[in-house]
C-alpha cells in the first residue's frame, strides 16, 4: 500500500527482475515465484533455452508474473566469441536462432525480444558486420511484430565486453534512424552506459521515446542499487518526467545472497515504483 511518502507515479512503468542473474541459487522454474514473493510483477531472462518453453510458461502463470523480455540466442557470444547477429556468413545460424526464439515467444509472450549485436573480433570488417546487423534487426522485427512483440537491441560497455560492436547510445540511435522500423526500439542499460561514462539521465530525458526497455544495476560493480555510485533518485525522477511506460528491469549480481539483496526495493526512490497489491 502506498503512503503519503510514496505518491502514485505518473509513468506507467513497472519493475521486473532478471532471473538469469538473481536467485541463481534456485532452479530457473522456481525463480518466478521467488521474484513474485519480493513484489515483482514481471521477470526477464537472458537465454532461457535450456528449459522447455512450456515449463517456463507454466511457472510464470503459477507465479502470476509477466515475461518482460528474453534475448534471441546469440551463438558463442557468452563464451567469448563474436556471436551471430552481426557476423557475415552466419545468416543461417541467425535464422535458426529466430526459429528457436519464436518457440519461446509463443509460449511466454514477452513484451520484447533483445538482439545482442556481438563483437567485432577482426576490426577489419566493421562495416560488413554493421550491415549484417541491420539486416538481422529488420528480420527480427518482421518476425515478431505480427505477434505483438517489440524488437530491442542494446549497447554493452567495452570494459566488461571488449570489442562489442554497439557500445554507446549514439550508435544505437544511428541504427534506429537508418532502419526506421516502427517496431524497433532501444534497450537502455543504465549500468552499461554508466560504465561508458554516458549521461544517463540526460539521454533518457532527450531520447526516452526511443526506449522500449530499461535495465539497471549499480556501477561500477554491477550490484544492486546502493552498492555503487549511480544516482537512482535522479533516474526515477526522469522516468516520471518523461512518462516512461516500459519495464524497468533489475539486472544485477547480488552482492550477498539474492534474498538479502532487496533492501533497495523498500527505500525511495524504488519504494514508490512497486506496483503489486499489498506492497
Amino acid at each position: 500500500m502506498r503512503t503519503n511518502e510514496d505518491p502514485a507515479r505518473p509513468g506507467n512503468y513497472r519493475l521486473a527482475l532478471n532471473l538469469s542473474l538473481v536467485f541463481t541459487e534456485l532452479p530457473l522454474t522456481e525463480r518466478f515465484a521467488a521474484a513474485a514473493a519480493q513484489g515483482f510483477s514481471g521477470v526477464e531472462m537472458q537465454f532461457p533455452y535450456d528449459i522447455p518453453a512450456g515449463e517456463l510458461a507454466a511457472a510464470a502463470r503459477a507465479a502470476n508474473t509477466e515475461v518482460a523480455l528474453i534475448n534471441v540466442p546469440a551463438g558463442d557470444l557468452m563464451s567469448g566469441g563474436a556471436g551471430i547477429a552481426s557476423r557475415p556468413g552466419r545468416e543461417a545460424d541467425y535464422a535458426e536462432a529466430l526459429d528457436r526464439c519464436a518457440e519461446y515467444v509463443l509460449a511466454l509472450r514477452p513484451n520484447c525480444v533483445n538482439v545482442l549485436a556481438g563483437r567485432d573480433t577482426t576490426g577489419a570488417a566493421r562495416q560488413a558486420c554493421l550491415e549484417t546487423l541491420r539486416t538481422n534487426l529488420l528480420r527480427t522485427c518482421e518476425r515478431f511484430a505480427p505477434l505483438g512483440v517489440t524488437t530491442v537491441f542494446e549497447a554493452i560497455n567495452t570494459l566488461d565486453s571488449p570489442g562489442f560492436l554497439i557500445d554507446g547510445t549514439s550508435m544505437q540511435c544511428e541504427l534506429m534512424d537508418e532502419l526506421g522500423h516502427p517496431d524497433l526500439r532501444l534497450q537502455y542499460d543504465v549500468y552499461h552506459m554508466s560504465r561508458m561514462g554516458e549521461d544517463v539521465t540526460g539521454f533518457l530525458r532527450e531520447h526516452g521515446a526511443r526506449v522500449g526497455h530499461i535495465q539497471f544495476a549499480d556501477a561500477p560493480g554491477r550490484g544492486e542499487p546502493g552498492t555503487g555510485n549511480i544516482d537512482f533518485t535522479a533516474l526515477i525522477a526522469v522516468l516520471d518526467d518523461i512518462n516512461y511506460a516500459g519495464w524497468l528491469a533489475a539486472e544485477y549480481r547480488p552482492a550477498r545472497s539474492s534474498a538479502e539483496s532487496f533492501d533497495w526495493l523498500h527505500r525511495p526512490p524504488f519504494r514508490g515504483v512497486r506496483d503489486r497489491p499489498g506492497d
